[in-house]
C-alpha cells in the first residue's frame, strides 16, 4: 500500500473518528452540543464536525507533505510535536465560558479521538516513504 493511500485512509477515519463521538453524545445521549457566544448560540451538528476534522486531517497531511519534501531527515519528529502543540491549543477554548460540561467532555473527546487516528497514521515509515518517492 502506497503512503499516499494509507494517508487517504487515515484521513477518512479521522473525519470518522470525531463524528462517531457526536453520535453517541447527540443523538445517543440526547446531549445537544452548543457553544454560547453572547446572544447567538452554535449547534454543533455531524456535519460541521466532520468538516472541521476534514480541514484539520488535509492540513496535518499538507504539513506533513512539506516537511517530508524539504526536511526529510528530521519531518517526522517536527511534524508529530507540531501535531502535539496544535492538539493541545486546541483544548484552551475549553477553559472559557459558552459551553456546558457535557460540551467541553464531547469536543475534548472529539479532538482526541482525531489526534489519536492521525498522529500515528500519517507518520509512514521512512522505508515506505523512500519507496514512494522512488515510485513516483
Amino acid at each position: 500500500m502506497s503512503a499516499r493511500t494509507r494517508r487517504l485512509g487515515v484521513t477518512a477515519l479521522a473525519v470518522l473518528a470525531p463524528v462517531l463521538v457526536w453520535l453517541v453524545a447527540d443523538p445517543l445521549l440526547g446531549h445537544r452540543l452548543r457553544i454560547a457566544d453572547g446572544e447567538q448560540t452554535l449547534d454543533l451538528g455531524a456535519v460541521p464536525v466532520a468538516v472541521v476534522a476534514l480541514l484539520a486531517s488535509l492540513s496535518g497531511w499538507g504539513l506533513l507533505a512539506v516537511l517530508e519534501r524539504f526536511g526529510k531527515r528530521r519531518a517526522r519528529a517536527i511534524w508529530t510535536g507540531v501535531a502535539g502543540a496544535v492538539l493541545a491549543a486546541s483544548f484552551l477554548p475549553f477553559f472559557g465560558d459558552g459551553m456546558d460540561g457535557g460540551t467541553r467532555v464531547s469536543l475534548a473527546l472529539m479532538h482526541l479521538a482525531v489526534a489519536a487516528v492521525l498522529i500515528p497514521g500519517l507518520v509512514v515509515r521512512s522505508t515506505e516513504a523512500g519507496a514512494d518517492a522512488a515510485r513516483e
